[in-house]
C-alpha cells in the first residue's frame, strides 16, 4: 500500500464520517460545519484525482459561499436544538431515511450483478488534456477549457436552475423569517 492509497483512505473516510455526523447531529449548526468537513474531504479526493479546477470549486463555492449561505438561514430561522423534537416527523423522517438506503442497497446490488465488477483495463482510455469538446461529446479532459464549455452548452439548464432554485430559497427564508406585528387600533 502506498502513500496514495493511504491519502485516497484518510480522505474518504473524512468525506463519509463528514456526513455520518452531520445525518446524526442534533444542533444544526454542527450538523453545517459537519458537512463543511465533508465537502473538504470530497475536495482532497479531487486533489488526489488532479482535478485542481474541481476541488478550487468545491471549496470556494460549496465550502464556502453555499455553506455561509446555509449558516445565515439557519441563523435567521433561529432553528435551536428543539427544533425538529415532533415525533411524527422524526418517525417519518427515519422511515424515508431506511427506505432510501434500502433502494441504493437494491440499486447497487441489481448493478453489481449486471457489471459483474469486472472492469476491463481499458475502461478509462487515455484522452489528451488539450483535446477539444466536439459537439454533444464532452470527453474527460482535466483542462478547464473544456469544463467551463461543457458547462455553459451542454450543462446551462441545469446551471441556470440550480441557481434560480437557491434564489427561491433564499427569497423564502427572508419572507419566513419576518415578524409580522398586529397594530392595534
Amino acid at each position: 500500500m502506498n502513500l496514495l492509497d493511504l491519502l485516497f483512505f484518510f480522505f474518504s473516510s473524512l468525506a463519509a464520517g463528514g456526513g455520518l455526523l452531520m445525518v446524526v447531529s442534533k444542533h444544526p449548526v454542527p450538523a453545517a460545519l459537519f458537512m463543511i468537513l465533508s465537502l473538504v474531504g470530497v475536495a482532497s479526493l479531487f486533489v488526489l484525482l488532479e482535478a485542481f479546477f474541481l476541488a478550487i470549486l468545491q471549496i470556494l463555492v460549496y465550502a464556502g459561499a453555499v455553506m455561509v449561505l446555509f449558516l445565515f438561514i439557519i441563523m435567521l430561522l433561529d432553528v435551536g436544538p428543539d427544533g425538529g423534537k415532533a415525533s411524527k416527523i422524526r418517525i417519518l423522517s427515519g422511515f424515508a431515511g431506511a427506505v432510501a438506503v434500502g433502494l441504493i442497497i437494491v440499486l447497487l446490488l441489481h448493478f453489481s450483478q449486471q457489471s459483474g465488477f469486472g472492469l476491463s483495463s481499458n475502461a478509462w482510455p487515455e484522452i489528451n488534456a488539450d483535446s477539444f469538446v466536439n459537439g454533444s461529446n464532452l470527453t474527460f479532459s482535466t483542462s478547464v477549457k473544456n469544463f467551463g464549455y461543457g458547462l455553459f452548452t451542454k450543462y446551462m439548464l441545469p446551471l441556470q436552475v440550480a441557481g434560480f432554485l437557491l434564489l427561491a430559497a433564499m427569497v423564502g427564508v427572508i419572507i419566513l423569517s419576518k415578524k409580522f406585528r398586529i397594530k392595534k387600533p
